[in-house]
């Protein structure tokens, strides 16, 4: 049976739970998000959320205001859904990651034209 650190099965936790606290967030400026991964420290004090969002670059800067500006609402609400003695401070960071992805599958897709088109010799 394989263990993992305690800081690693809370910050899925955590994970999940914002990923159903977001929502219920009914404003309609909130542009497709999805929160990728929460790296929690050691002592469960401070947790950095990463997300990302499917959308043009005014999506994204209303998306982190609107995070921004829910910092504290879904904090409250973590507090009251899992039970810890206190309740991480949280960070919301954009993650770019699912964007560089696309790009080297086009890339890739390219470069697979590319030798399709060449003639064989």
């Amino acid at each position: 049976m394989q263990s993992y650190k305690r800081s690693t099965r809370v910050a899925e936790l955590i994970q999940k739970e914002i990923s159903k606290l977001l929502r219920e967030i009914k404003d309609p400026e909130l542009g497709f998000v999805t929160i990728t991964s929460v790296k929690l420290t050691d002592d469960l004090q401070d947790a950095r959320v990463f997300y990302s969002v499917i959308g043009s670059e005014e999506q994204k800067l209303k998306t982190k205001t609107i995070l921004l500006d829910s910092l504290k609402h879904i904090r409250h609400e973590l507090a009251s859904t899992i039970n810890m003695r206190r309740t991480p401070t949280l960070e919301f960071e954009y993650d770019d990651t699912p964007e560089k992805a696309t790009h080297i599958f086009e890339i890739f897709e390219k470069i697979s034209k590319e030798e399709e088109s060449k003639p064989k010799e």
